[in-house]
């Protein structure tokens, strides 16, 4: 069972995720599970890198710098691509993401490792919250227990997580799966029992008699109705018993949920994906999808409670937005001297 994070406002305390079980249902819409691993695939996949800064007159240069311990892996106990992925998992799906400081180096006390916390399990509180971060003091719990914030490193998104903006559309495309889902698993072909004659059955014989007629069918294509009741067949279309076009148009809006072009996640658009325009996919998913959780990441990383003042941390990126195509076969480079990564 999923926990839900809550969120404690002046008292008073709202569930961090509005689709009741949220990320399990969720990731049960093919479209938002695309999305999410399209994304999480792209920024897992990426360096740890940093700089220091210089002034040169005209612009702030930045000067790399050998990387530090937890940048190779930031959690001793899983991988880098681990880490990154899930770190964004919660950006996306609750729009804040928790790492516990594990140890400090003895020099400056900065942090050496971490442990990502799932955000399902933490809990905020504060007197405000001016988007999706606290105003002021506030506390945070993991599964009941207050954490000391001083050491967690939490990253607040610029963007409303999805299972709260969202709701509504995640909860439309579930009904529309489950109506497919009944329709796929029917023998029958769909219609209806109809009484031509005797006495009027009542609703609980009507119901008996269309349960009977089910398991009938379910076990013998043969099946007999005596003359008082026809069976009438529906006019609809597959098509329509399945939802096909509503279930196309909330593909698109689940796109349009995750900021990622349609076409990634195959859901239907007005442009076409022609040959010349594919070698952009990758760059597409990046401006389109990924680039503000770049962004928060690398930020709260470059951080006065991660790094020394004066230092910048990023997420290299540079290989696969110069060659998009070498990300999407796995044949990124790695720039000489700047080591493997677990």
């Amino acid at each position: 069972m999923e926990c839900t994070a809550t969120v404690t406002v002046g008292g008073l305390t709202f569930a961090a995720n509005a689709v009741g079980a949220g990320r399990e249902r969720a990731m049960a819409l093919p479209t938002i599970s695309r999305a999410r691993d399209l994304l999480a695939s792209l920024i897992g996949s990426l360096h740890i890198r940093q700089y220091g800064t210089q002034w040169n007159g005209e612009d702030l240069e930045e000067i790399p710098l050998p990387p530090e311990t937890w940048m190779l892996r930031p959690d001793p106990s899983t991988t880098r691509v681990h880490t990154l992925s899930w770190t964004f998992d919660d950006l996306f799906f609750y729009g804040r993401a928790h790492w516990l400081i594990r140890t400090r180096y003895a020099a400056g006390n900065f942090p050496a490792s971490f442990q990502w916390l799932p955000a399902a399990n933490v809990g905020v509180v504060a007197d405000a919250i001016a988007g999706n971060a606290p105003v002021g003091p506030y506390t945070l719990t993991y599964n009941g227990v207050e954490l000391n914030t001083a050491d967690v490193v939490s990253f607040w998104s610029p963007l409303q997580g999805i299972l709260t903006n969202g709701a509504r559309a995640i909860v439309t495309a579930e009904a529309l799966d489950r109506a497919a889902y009944r329709t796929a698993l029917s023998p029958l072909t769909a219609g209806w029992l109809k009484q031509t004659g005797g006495e009027p059955l009542s609703a609980e014989e009507l119901t008996e008699l269309a349960d009977a007629w089910v398991a009938a069918r379910e076990g013998n294509a043969i099946a007999s109705l005596n003359q008082y009741v026809d069976f009438v067949e529906s006019s609809a279309s597959p098509e329509k018993l399945q939802h096909l076009e509503s279930r196309q148009h909330q593909a698109l809006e689940l796109a349009r949920l995750a900021n990622i072009p349609p076409y990634l996640v195959g859901a239907p658009a007005s442009n076409s994906m022609t040959y010349q325009n594919a070698a952009q996919a990758a760059a597409d998913a990046v401006t389109f999808g990924a680039l503000p959780f770049l962004e928060v990441i690398e930020g709260t990383l470059s951080s006065e409670q991660v790094t020394p003042r004066g230092r910048l941390v990023r997420l290299d990126r540079s290989a696969w937005l110069d060659n998009p195509l070498n990300t999407l076969t796995g044949q990124t480079e790695t720039p000489v001297g700047t080591g493997g990564t677990p």
